[in-house]
């Protein structure tokens, strides 16, 4: 069978993963849709020829998949991962203007929660091991498909629950693929021409999600009070959302600005007079890179009181926090001096961040395969300001890489689509990965 089926059926398997409603409300007795989700994926695989193994990590219904496809015998290398989750973040349909769990296919695009975060890698992934199966294909190194649960809670119900508990399934693996990389920015050089570069993920930031606390003596509304917990939590909430974090300069967001400096003639280098305005001549992505500039700490909750006239003796906060690598302490530090004596501190999540160099085989590999589809292509590393399933894979020592290739029209403002109304992937998008994927595969 040849090669074409893998095309043929992509289109249509991502349409059928975006119609199982797998929303991630984040709570465990409200999140749904794994379970089935992961079993009909499973299905798919069987029906080529694949042994799987279905796994509940530590909840009923919080379902993954796990295939494997053999190397060469006598191969010496560690396996590749190729990993997505299956899980999406919730969506109202009345905010829509096609169904959120329809998978329609119009107007030259999937459409659909987990369209672009991250269906599309799903259903190409599924797309080619199923056409590797039934082509007897045996790649250069063994392959490992994971299709996961719980990654948009943070994956303490996925990825984080099977490294700590069933490591076994990851046996072999040394290096993996997985989302937010590998689609275009297109970019204009100073002779009128245009150059497409593909983002491929070498490093992401911490994710902590930190509880500020305050308590005081409780009281009427009505008598003077020295000390008032709303007020401590009020202030220190204050201080850190106006703080601006130093300018901090990676390995992967300095080889990203080189990039694109030498292709645009833009200055984008670190003493640049205003690096973070230059920066917005990239347009819409220049959302992400920006945050990959500086630590954030951004207010997201407040709780405190339970009626008009009484001081509480307690309030509480929540701040989203995203930490550069190598940062950890020195952000605390800035932390600490913010929220002041009277407020303390605790991580609600702390996930590390992590980071990799853009060199080796694989890289060459991701870079070939674009160059091949796609002639006025070329890779280059960025860092993620969020956070994927591989922070819990980089604990077992297995390089990381953030690949699902898409060559995207300069216009579409991509960013948005994550987690956005409206969420989309343009269908040539999906083929072109595809096409892609199958040629990084064949030579990783």
């Amino acid at each position: 069978m040849s090669f074409q089926s893998a095309v043929d059926e992509v289109v249509d398997l991502v349409s059928q993963l975006i119609r199982f409603d797998t929303s991630n409300t984040g709570e465990p007795e409200t999140t749904k849709g794994e379970e089935a989700c992961a079993k009909w994926v499973a299905q798919q695989l069987e029906e080529v020829g694949y042994t799987t193994q279905y796994v509940e990590s530590g909840r009923p219904g919080r379902g993954n998949v796990f295939a494997r496809l053999a190397g060469p015998p006598d191969s010496e290398r560690g396996a590749l991962l190729v990993h997505a989750h299956l899980d999406v973040v919730p969506a109202e349909p009345a905010d829509w203007s096609v169904h959120p769990f329809s998978g329609a296919v119009k107007d030259g695009h999937i459409w659909g929660r987990g369209a672009v975060d991250m269906k599309d890698m799903a259903g190409m992934a599924l797309a080619l091991a199923r056409q590797f199966k039934r082509d007897g294909t045996v790649p250069p190194r063994e392959i490992v498909f994971a299709f996961l649960a719980d990654e948009e809670a943070g994956g303490t119900w996925g990825s984080h629950w099977l490294v700590a508990n069933r490591p076994d399934l990851f046996e072999g693996v040394t290096e993996a693929v997985g989302e937010v990389g590998g689609f275009s920015l297109t970019v204009d050089r100073p002779d009128g021409t245009q150059k497409r570069l593909y983002l491929v993920e070498t490093a992401e930031k911490g994710l902590a999600w930190m509880r500020l606390t305050a308590e005081a003596r409780a009281g009427h509304g009505s008598f003077l009070h020295d000390e008032n917990a709303v007020t401590e939590v009020a202030e220190a909430v204050a201080r850190i959302g106006r703080h601006t974090f130093p300018l901090v300069m990676t390995e992967s967001v300095s080889q990203f600005l080189a990039e694109v400096s030498a292709e645009t003639g833009l200055d984008l280098s670190p003493d640049a007079p205003d690096l973070e305005t230059a920066l917005f001549k990239l347009g819409n992505l220049a959302r992400i890179i920006g945050a990959t500039l500086r630590d954030t700490a951004n207010p997201t909750m407040l709780k405190a009181g339970y009626k008009a006239n009484v001081i509480p003796q307690k309030a509480e906060a929540v701040i989203d926090c995203r930490v550069l690598p190598g940062r950890q302490a020195a952000f605390e530090k800035e932390i600490d001096e913010l929220i002041g004596p009277n407020v303390t501190r605790e991580w609600i999540t702390h996930l590390d961040s992590y980071e990799t160099t853009f060199d080796g085989h694989l890289v060459d590999a991701m870079n070939a395969a674009i160059v091949e589809h796609d002639p006025q292509g070329k890779t280059v590393p960025y860092m993620l300001s969020g956070g994927t399933d591989a922070k819990a894979f980089a604990k077992l020592g297995i390089r990381c890489f953030g690949f699902a290739p898409l060559r995207l029209p300069p216009e579409l403002d991509f960013a948005a689509l994550f987690h956005g109304v409206d969420e989309r992937v343009p269908v040539e998008s999906v083929l072109f990965g595809t096409k892609v994927f199958e040629h990084f595969l064949r030579h990783s």
